[in-house]
This record gives C-alpha cells, structure tokens and sequence, in this order.
C-alpha cells in the first residue's frame, strides 16, 4: 500500500469536473484507491464519494493505492491534481 498527502491547488478545488477526471483515472488501475481528507476515506472510482468529501482550494488530502499497479496509480493520480485537473 502507497499513501501520499498533497494540497489541492485547483482553484474551484475538488468539483464535478475535477471529480469525474479523478473517477475516470482512477478506473484505468485494478488496484483499490481512496482520497481521504480530514477523517473521511472513499473510493476514488466513486464520484458520490468524492462529491461528498467537499475539498477546497489549499486543503490536503491523501491518495492511497493498493495493488498491483498501485505505484503507477498514485503517479497518475497525484499529476493529475498537481495540474489542476487540466483546467
């Protein structure tokens, strides 16, 4: 299991836009992913999940991956936020 911590720097933070792109990367690995802030953990290939983790702009978060392909998942998923969610 990888377990990384990263602040949201997307301006309009964690929204259904930057949610589905984070949903729709995350399902490209077999391995089990969550976002997890503050106390709450979900399932980062559950747009509800996300929905409801309400992240604004300048909050950390952590992304947890297990799995076969958990190192490249967490690669991924961390550039994915790093850019904004190519906004």
């Amino acid at each position: 299991m990888i377990k990384k911590t990263i602040k949201m720097t997307n301006p309009t933070g964690l929204n259904a836009k930057a949610a589905a792109l984070l949903v729709q990367t995350a399902g490209k690995f077999t391995s089990k992913i969550w976002i997890a802030k503050d106390d709450k953990l979900v399932d980062a290939k559950s747009i509800m999940g996300l929905m409801s983790l309400t992240v604004p702009m300048g909050s950390e978060i952590s992304v947890e991956a297990d799995g076969e392909d958990e190192q490249l998942a967490i690669k991924r998923l961390i550039e994915l936020i790093e850019s904004g969610f190519e906004e």
